[in-house]
């Protein structure tokens, strides 16, 4: 295999020829990220996806470090427990000894697109100073990039770290025309 790129994914921006694969992780990544705390239980990660339609949970550490990333199948499949469990078991058991990849957001797509690859995953965690979540990578952002969809806005280069999500008692969850919902 050639490293050459491939013809469709070239992009233009601001005048110039690039390819989508040499932009910078920060450009194309999505910062409107729900996040979970690891002392969370396992029922709260599924309440906050079912909430916030979200595919991927970052877990953050208590000093806001990024301690992985679990999507929906990994949540899905720890609330097949029994149901007495789910409120015992905290999200960090989902992620320790996991080994998982992230990303800066100053590194290419590219770099990023091999990571996923190499680790057969379709999301990154996209880190900044001291480990803290800026923001998370997916494969649907880098299709939306070689096909130039229009990006949400993003706060690309602020590096704000994000925090964990929390639930406010008495808000109703999110229902779409799922037929038979996961847990």
């Amino acid at each position: 295999m050639g490293s050459a790129p491939h013809p469709q994914a070239q992009s233009r921006t601001a005048g110039t020829d690039t390819t989508v694969m040499s932009l910078s992780v920060g450009e194309i990544m999505r910062t409107d990220v729900v996040a979970v705390a690891a002392d969370e239980t396992v029922l709260m990660a599924w309440e906050l996806l079912e909430r916030t339609g979200a595919a991927h949970l970052p877990v953050l550490l208590p000093d806001g470090r990024c301690s992985g990333l679990l999507d929906r199948c990994d949540i899905a499949v720890a609330c097949s427990q029994p149901a007495v469990g789910l409120s015992a078991q905290d999200v960090s058991t989902l992620v320790a000894g996991r080994r998982w990849a992230a990303v800066r957001a100053e590194e290419s797509v590219r770099k990023a697109a091999v990571a996923m690859t190499d680790n057969d995953c379709d999301a990154l965690p996209v880190l900044g100073s001291g480990g803290r979540l800026v923001g998370v990578l997916t494969a649907s952002d880098v299709v939306a990039a070689l096909v130039r969809h229009p990006a949400p806005v993003r706060r690309a280069g602020e590096g704000s770290p994000i925090g964990p999500a929390t639930l406010t008692p008495g808000l109703r969850p999110r229902r779409d025309e799922r037929v038979n919902p996961v847990p």
